[in-house]
């Protein structure tokens, strides 16, 4: 019975789709309700075989596991153009979005986890863990760039919807072992599939270096692998000290979209790492904190800026330092507490802050992926069933939040991008 349902468990987190998880760029708060009730801030707890994912180093601490279980992901995102656009359009003036409110379609998702861990013996083991990212899906029902095609050349002219669509799935399998009574390490190659689909970006073809692989050609697909490493430190009997982390995951190239990325198609995966401590101020209370830096400049198909000028006879799309979406590296302060209420049940709170990753400057193309939150607040519980099992349930909030900007493709023409949402989680987890 068990294996039937760790089958079922690993083929349900496979069939489902992972898109967009837009929490600190595309990269999501937590893994697990135990986690994203902490919002996120459990590099040096050690309560979940999910843990693994922030810091392999602690797997060998949880014994035997197996945890499942979805995130229901509701994120509300548009942006806005302003009236005052240049009176004088093309071909004398600059282009413009034409004015209003726009709201992406899409706002309902359902995001799985699975993992499992297995003791070889008293100081190793050896797990899988299923999670994934996601956060530039978006749909406008419009043609949002049509004032930017050229009449005379019909390939040009921008079709609707516009948006883009961009789905990761991970799986690890980690090793952890227990060096002496104080110290235990990880380490866990990450393997990835991504898939990646743009449309209604037709008035940029002409400013590709391969013009037929910018927009409308269906989802692409993308895989590689890449490397999580991680340390826990537990000092004494009431501070954990946790450190971790992964390596660029170097993807293959979306063939489909070379003439939209920077590098001919290339979208690796940014390496991250975290830092942090767990300090237990009473026996009942504990207390996390995690530093968390994602190196989205890594990447030139993220970290390319987007505010280059499109002229005439000028290739901004496809090239190693064309076009991309002018994110900056993130830098995420976390903030958790647990309260062991009694044996049956926990309480879990957190709050999480992270740096701006869209300036100002680049608000113009991330109205197709505005990843600009920064707050998280985040709640949770876990109750015990019996000795056996638990359920766990994390509800966490990102409150509206709005960048303002201007490019230089539309003249004095300004608007906002902004993106709120919320995410609810429910877990099961069994020890055996």
């Amino acid at each position: 019975m068990k294996k039937q349902f760790i089958s079922l468990a690993f083929a349900t987190t496979l069939a489902l789709p992972t898109a967009t998880l837009a929490t600190n760029g595309y990269w999501s708060h937590g893994y697990g309700p135990k986690s994203k009730s902490m919002a996120g801030a459990c590099v040096a707890m050690a309560f979940g075989a999910m843990c693994t994912a922030s810091n392999p180093g602690s797997l060998v601490l949880v014994g035997n596991r197996i945890e499942a279980g979805g995130a229901l992901f509701l994120p509300k995102r548009g942006f806005t153009a302003d009236n005052n656009a240049s009176p004088i359009g093309p071909p004398n003036g600059p282009a413009s979005i034409t004015p209003g409110e726009y709201d992406s379609g899409n706002n309902i998702f359902l995001i799985p986890h699975f993992a499992y861990n297995r003791m070889i013996d008293a100081n190793s083991s050896i797990g899988i863990t299923m999670g994934g990212n996601g956060g530039m899906n978006t749909e406008y029902d419009t043609a949002v760039f049509q004032n930017f095609g050229n009449p005379m050349y019909p390939k040009t002219m921008a079709s609707s919807p516009t948006g883009m669509d961009l789905m990761q799935m991970f799986a690890g399998v980690t090793y952890s072992r227990r060096l002496n009574e104080q110290h235990s390490v990880g380490i866990a190659p990450i393997f990835a599939l991504q898939a990646f689909e743009a449309y209604g970006l037709e008035p940029f073809t002409s400013f590709s270096k391969h013009p037929d692989k910018v927009t409308n050609n269906g989802h692409d697909m993308s895989y590689g692998a890449g490397l999580r490493l991680g340390w826990l430190w537990q000092v004494n009997d009431r501070l954990n000290i946790g450190a971790s982390y992964q390596t660029k995951l170097w993807m293959s190239d979306f063939e489909d979209y070379k003439g939209l990325f920077a590098d001919e198609g290339n979208f690796d995966v940014p390496a991250n790492y975290d830092v942090g401590f767990s300090y237990k101020l009473t026996p009942k209370w504990t207390f996390a904190f995690n530093y968390q830096g994602i190196n989205f400049e890594g990447v030139n198909a993220i970290g390319n800026a987007s505010d280059l000028v499109f002229m005439p006879g000028t290739t901004l799309l496809g090239t190693e330092d064309g076009l991309g979406f002018g994110w900056k590296d993130a830098h995420v302060y976390k903030f958790g507490l647990q309260w062991e209420y009694n044996p049956e049940w926990t309480f879990r709170a957190g709050y999480s802050y992270a740096s701006e990753i869209v300036p100002s400057t680049q608000a113009l193309f991330n109205v197709l992926a505005p990843a600009v939150v920064k707050h998280h607040y985040t709640v949770g519980f876990g109750k015990k069933l019996n000795k056996d099992h638990e359920i766990n349930v994390a509800i966490s909030y990102m409150p509206n939040e709005t960048v303002y900007g201007s490019n230089m493709n539309t003249g004095p023409q300004t608007g906002s991008i902004e993106i709120g949402m919320w995410d609810i989680e429910i877990g099961w987890g069994m020890r055996f």
